[in-house]
């Protein structure tokens, strides 16, 4: 049996780690586009503001669900032993990353990426898992440009061994450590993808926090 039920049960559970900074003057970030369903139940059960921090995963030729690498507003991550491994060249990880800026720019145009008042403020950037950690620590890389007081990374599940960058993130919320760890969706019933709409219209619910 999986852990959780879909995306929003996970943001349900992942709520209940996360209680000390409710009545805060804290944000919740989700990343696009299973992202915004766990953060949108984060947020609902904290009574706290939501938007989205856009980032795209570089994913090798032909296993795009595998990350070499992530982009975000001014910030590029890759990792050459991921691309070793994967037997990618310099030329396909240009072509990855050309399609995906463009996507990049245009979910950012479509989300609304950035409204969000975060100066000053402790922001919890939340995901539906992590695999390799690279378009978490871009997100949060991203964020560290507009000035928080502290950048919290929360996810429901994340393989056991997998450290947070120390200079992307203050703190790291995790309730579900894994060392089975083969992917995100293992870990759940429903891991439907998330459509544009969905997003569009979970982060409208919660314009009066943007």
């Amino acid at each position: 049996m999986a852990l959780f039920a879909d995306r929003a049960d996970a943001g349900r559970e992942l709520a209940r780690s996360l209680e000390r900074w409710r009545g805060t003057d804290a944000v919740i970030l989700g990343i696009p586009r299973g992202g915004i369903v766990t953060a949108a139940a984060v947020a609902a059960e904290l009574s706290l503001p939501l938007d989205a921090v856009v980032v795209r995963k570089l994913g090798a030729a032909g296993r795009e669900e595998f990350a070499v690498g992530a982009i975000a507003d001014g910030v590029r991550i890759v990792t050459p032993s991921a691309m070793e491994w994967a037997g990618m060249s310099q030329r396909d990880l240009d072509a990855v990353e050309a399609a995906e800026r463009d996507e990049l720019a245009r979910r950012t145009d479509a989300f609304g990426s950035g409204t969000a008042d975060v100066t000053g403020r402790t922001v919890i950037v939340v995901d539906d898992g992590v695999a390799t950690g690279s378009s978490a620590a871009a997100a949060c890389r991203a964020l560290r440009a507009r000035d928080p007081e502290r950048i919290v990374l929360a996810v429901p599940v994340a393989p056991a061994r997998w450290q947070p960058p120390p200079d992307a993130i203050d703190e790291f919320v995790c309730p579900h450590l894994e060392r089975d760890f083969w992917a995100v969706g293992q870990f759940y019933d429903d891991f439907t993808q998330t459509t544009d709409e969905q997003v569009v219209e979970l982060l409208r619910g919660s314009a009066p926090g943007r």
